[in-house]
């Protein structure tokens, strides 16, 4: 019985995903994706309480993914600042982005631009004042590792940092430029702001 109940969970949440990515989230019910699912309407809520928990479940890989991304570099597991000086840091940075994109392409394109009426709605905004508090974190953290380099940096500069990130992605998205052509895009992108962060922080 369990096997068949996540059956029954895993089919809601495949259809939820194809209604989210083609209608949004405020033009989507519950009704309409516990019908397409073969399932009640009032069983829908035996899985999720609500419309908003269901999508929160359906984008959850992408929001894991991109918190993972922000604790890597400048959370509890960042990493030391003179990795920026390295071929190595470079490559794994552009080879993070490709994966992110290549695996949550779908996802990515419904929180960023489908997700209106959700309490994800402002994720992108979140997550850049979030972002902007760690990175000031990690820079005093790094000042004290090294005191030569220099972590004078405004928190607009900071916030810019995360704000350029997403449009980015966005307008990767919004354009579907191909695998090849986006690696060498992310390259050059992470190149002229890997370079210029060193510039800044003097390293």
């Amino acid at each position: 019985m369990q096997v068949l109940k996540e059956d029954i969970r895993d089919r809601i949440l495949a259809i939820a995903r194809q209604q989210f990515a083609q209608n949004g989230y405020s033009k989507t019910s519950m009704r309409e994706i516990a019908g397409l699912a073969g399932v009640g309407v009032g069983n829908i809520y035996n899985y999720f309480a609500n419309k908003d928990e269901l999508f929160r479940e359906v984008v959850h890989p992408v929001l894991y993914a991109l918190e993972a991304m922000l604790q890597e570099h400048h959370g509890i597991r960042g990493e030391d600042i003179m990795m920026m000086r390295s071929e190595k840091y470079l490559k794994s940075c552009i080879d993070e982005y490709v994966s992110l994109i290549n695996t949550h392409r779908g996802l990515m394109e419904i929180l960023l631009f489908r997700a209106q009426g959700s309490s994800l709605e402002h994720f992108r905004e979140n997550y850049t004042d979030r972002s902007t508090e760690l990175v000031k974190a990690w820079f005093t953290s790094m000042q004290q590792k090294h005191p030569e380099i220099n972590t004078a940096v405004s928190d607009f500069i900071i916030h810019l940092h995360t704000v350029w990130m997403f449009t980015l992605f966005e307008e990767l998205l919004m354009h579907s430029v191909p695998q090849q052509e986006m690696e060498t895009i992310l390259h050059d992108y992470i190149l002229f702001e890997i370079q210029g962060w060193r510039a800044i922080i003097q390293i």
